[in-house]
């Protein structure tokens, strides 16, 4: 049965060949391996099978992903890959969901994607689908997936509602650390998190083009996620860096003459955010927050949202090689008149932050 109201256009070979020549950029890899993309694309039309599923969310990375402006990604899933199961996206409701979900599980082999956090409080009681907790669907839903890609922050940390009282956990990370709580269905799959709030639909396709067609995931970080596009600092591609630097930051958002300055003392998490925003760009390619004129808040990293907030309050001090950590607020009295003079002090920013794994 067709669960899905509205399907995109068939996707064609030159389509294929878009997507395998972005998916290839997006991660690094050579141009030379295009054919094999396509036709991993093509050999693997319909299968395998897509599970959706939200949580304590607020759908922001469907919403991200279906209201792209290149349709290819939503061909990709909805058409070539096969999406069984998605609440938002579906036109089918009730026990007919319900049973293409519990049928896609046992046909097994499906890529999992999550979305939203996972509350464990109450013994999951603050979000059920159906009667079941979406702590047990999950749990259920990870046993025979092939690899599971948790979304957004919240279901790669907790995100935003794991400032509360649920106790909302990512899928394998509390905050900084794992909490080991699938590991029993997790096994050997391969778990690739791709925070930011919201998701960016490229990363997405990027990493199941990937899976598709080498069979693995991209090499990944201590949080599971790709470093093609969680390797660098925000802050060290900023195209306000020079600005910091210099020591000049915006104090007041109504001074002209402050346009473009570095927003850190705003509370940009910049300098401890990994992610290729600053490259990537979002709503087609057109912006992204720092050059929208509003500070980074670090939503790719454990710490979003609890540890960062209030959002566009300064929190942390910096770190000058040699003096150690001094409070910002000196420095802007000193750094233009010390990069001045030629002195060229590189500010190394103090992440300030547990490790990922547990003690």
């Amino acid at each position: 049965m067709d669960t899905f109201l509205l399907r995109p256009p068939k996707t064609t070979r030159r389509d294929f060949l878009k997507i395998a020549g972005a998916s290839l950029a997006l991660l690094g890899l050579s141009q030379t391996l295009t054919p094999k993309v396509v036709k991993a694309l093509e050999s693997t039309s319909g299968k395998p099978a897509v599970i959706w599923l939200e949580g304590q969310d607020c759908a922001g990375c469907t919403e991200s992903f279906l209201n792209s402006q290149e349709p290819l990604a939503v061909s990709l899933l909805l058409d070539t890959i096969s999406l069984r199961y998605h609440e938002t996206a579906m036109a089918a409701s009730g026990y007919h969901s319900e049973e293409a979900l519990e049928a896609t599980i046992a046909e097994g082999g499906y890529i999992l994607v999550i979305e939203g956090s996972i509350p464990l409080a109450e013994d999951g009681l603050y979000c059920t689908v159906g009667g079941k907790t979406f702590r047990d669907i999950v749990h259920d839903a990870a046993e025979n997936a092939a690899a599971i890609i948790p979304v957004g922050s919240c279901a790669a940390y907790g995100g935003i509602p794991a400032a509360g009282p649920t106790d909302a956990v990512g899928y394998l990370f509390r905050g900084t650390k794992k909490h080991h709580y699938y590991d029993d269905v997790t096994g050997d799959t391969p778990v690739i998190n791709l925070p930011t709030c919201p998701l960016h639909p490229e990363r997405l396709v990027a990493v199941i083009v990937h899976y598709l067609t080498f069979g693995t995931v991209p090499p990944l970080d201590d949080f599971n996620r790709p470093l093609a596009f969680y390797g660098t600092l925000q802050h060290e591609n900023c195209e306000r860096r020079g600005h910091f630097e210099a020591g000049r930051f915006v104090t007041d958002w109504g001074d002209p003459d402050q346009q473009g300055w570095c927003l850190y003392l705003k509370g940009c998490r910049g300098p401890w955010s990994y992610q290729d925003c600053w490259k990537r760009l979002w709503n087609n390619r057109t912006s992204y927050c720092i050059a929208s004129n509003a500070p980074c808040v670090g939503c790719s990293e454990p710490e979003f949202y609890e540890t960062f907030s209030p959002l566009y309050e300064r929190r942390f001090d910096v770190e000058l090689p040699g003096i150690g950590r001094v409070n910002i607020d000196k420095v802007m009295a000193t750094i233009a008149g010390v990069t001045a003079a030629g002195v060229g002090i590189d500010m190394l920013i103090s992440r300030m932050k547990e490790s990922g794994k547990e003690s």
